[in-house]
């Protein structure tokens, strides 16, 4: 691939060797080109190349194809008639590979929590309307108030339960919080766990530094994402891309312009990313595109025509290739003008229609030269890979994940405190609370009956002394001498006063008792 001490990455042969200076990957590029033409190897290539140059590549495998390169390759004679017609020799060899996968079946799992994720790029998985996106980001505004951590779908549904049962409160501060809205968010949580997104949300959670890793023979480390079943779910396959790709610019320090990338980045079946994508989420993509290069990091766009990508994403790639495309229908042909338009024209053909004459294998290439300028398109035969062309077995990749140097650590699922047990405890410290204050209730109410009957019968009891008396001859009574009690006396204030003493302890014992456990 890329020879020692070389300051380019060899492409292919057009009149000239074409290559792509490491110093200029970080202008990102583009891989362009109508299904069979040959993306897939040019990607390949491009991957091994920078490995063997010292720098980590990611790129997604979204037909199985990509996996052989971590066996070295077994060239053919059409191959390696090609590589003579370079003068190159081929070296079979194997890169430096890494599998992963979010369903954790061909590859190591990947995880994010909800936290890191955010509510634009959830909402863009759960195809949420500009309402639904808002009360979702209400949603994350509680959780971050509350410090709460969103780890995982059954976080997030706790919190969607606690906002709904709130919403009167949290609406006086943040807005109106429809139920409407949040049983909708609800719904599009089940459709994604359905899909396999609950795989993908907890932890641990992807570390950046397990995918930036060089060799101790120098090379780079190659990671390989298996897609070919997250296809199945495209919203879910683009915004993980799009979280690596933003986690990539938030998290690593600015470099400006390396002699070399620390890594370079592929998002294939780009088209993924920005069909029906919101105007805030493109706007995003274009942000982070155009700031990452400062931290080194350099980013391709594969995809089956340029087209699919927004001008304002496309204007700042440098580096491209192109394969060959077909224009079968006017907006066939308005990609094709579009793409031969953004090439600087060679006097030596055509653009558009060269690219429709090219064959599998050769490719349109203009890549930046010393001055960060683009060359003149040149129709190019691009490189034979020195790994293999083909999918990689079940064993072979079996027997690269057991020799992988994050094996076990991402394996076993950690489930730690966050928001769904914070906010359990919280419903069942609430209804202790509740049943203590019942309780309290209860026995103020009894102890004030109690009361009330001792009063009852006291008053009873000092009737009938009373009546007694003034049945009695009044010559009988002597006048009373004497303050003290008479025994009925005493035993009826003995009984009241036994009785208050008894309900106010009892009262207070209660009430204090349940706002300590509040």
């Amino acid at each position: 691939m890329a020879e020692p001490g070389t300051a380019g990455l060899f492409l292919g042969q057009s009149t000239e060797r074409e290559e792509l200076l490491f110093n200029r990957v970080n202008r990102h590029g583009v891989v362009a080109g109508a299904t069979g033409t040959g993306k897939t190897v040019t990607l390949q290539i491009m991957a091994q190349g920078f490995s063997d140059a010292g720098i980590p590549v990611f790129c997604a495998d979204v037909k199985g194809d990509l996996s052989g390169i971590c066996q070295p390759g077994t060239p053919n004679e059409k191959l390696l008639a090609r590589a003579a017609g370079m003068d190159l020799t081929l070296k079979p060899a194997a890169a430096p590979t890494v599998f992963w996968d979010l369903y954790g079946e061909k590859g190591h799992p990947v995880r994010a929590t909800v936290s890191e994720i955010g509510p634009l790029l959830l909402a863009r998985m759960l195809d949420l309307n500009d309402v639904q996106e808002g009360v979702l980001a209400v949603v994350f505004h509680v959780a971050d108030k509350e410090g709460l951590l969103l780890l995982d779908l059954d976080d997030l549904r706790s919190l969607l339960t606690y906002v709904a049962e709130n919403a009167q409160t949290i609406g006086r501060e943040v807005g109106n919080v429809a139920p409407a809205s949040i049983a909708a968010i609800q719904r599009s949580l089940l459709q994604l766990e359905q899909q396999g997104g609950k795989a993908f949300f907890g932890e641990p959670a992807l570390r950046l530094e397990d995918m930036i890793r060089t060799g101790l023979d120098g090379r780079g480390q190659v990671n390989v994402l298996a897609a070919d079943r997250l296809m199945s779910s495209p919203r879910l396959y683009a915004a993980f891309l799009l979280w690596l790709m933003s986690e990539l610019f938030e998290q690593l320090p600015e470099i400006g312009d390396p002699e070399k990338p620390r890594l370079v980045f592929f998002f294939d079946e780009a088209h993924l990313l920005f069909n029906d994508a919101p105007r805030a989420l493109q706007e995003k993509v274009e942000q982070v595109v155009r700031l990452i290069r400062s931290k080194g990091v350099g980013v391709y766009f594969v995809t089956q025509n340029p087209a699919d990508i927004p001008d304002s994403v496309l204007g700042q790639l440098g580096n491209r290739i192109q394969h060959a495309l077909r224009a079968y229908t006017p907006a066939d042909q308005r990609g094709l003008k579009a793409a031969s338009q953004s090439f600087r024209p060679n006097p030596a053909f055509d653009t558009a229609e060269a690219i429709q004459s090219l064959g599998v294998g050769e490719a349109l290439v203009s890549t930046l030269n010393e001055k960060g300028a683009p060359r003149v398109v040149a129709r190019t035969l691009i490189r034979p890979p020195d790994s293999r062309l083909g999918p990689a077995t079940e064993t072979e990749r079996a027997a690269v994940m057991a020799r992988s140097p994050v094996r076990g650590v991402y394996e076993q699922v950690i489930d730690r405190e966050s928001a769904e047990e914070i906010l359990v405890a919280r419903h069942a410290a609430s209804d202790r609370v509740a049943a203590e204050a019942a309780a309290a209730e209860a026995e103020a109410r009894a102890e004030d009956a109690a009361e009330k009957a001792a009063d009852k019968a006291g008053a009873a009891a000092e009737k009938a002394e009373r009546a007694r008396a003034r049945s009695a001859p009044r010559a009988a009574p002597k006048a009373r001498r004497s303050t003290r009690q008479t025994p009925m006396e005493a035993l009826t204030k003995s009984v009241l006063r036994t009785a208050g003493s008894t309900l106010t302890r009892e009262l207070l014992r209660g009430v204090l008792g349940g706002l300590r456990r509040r």
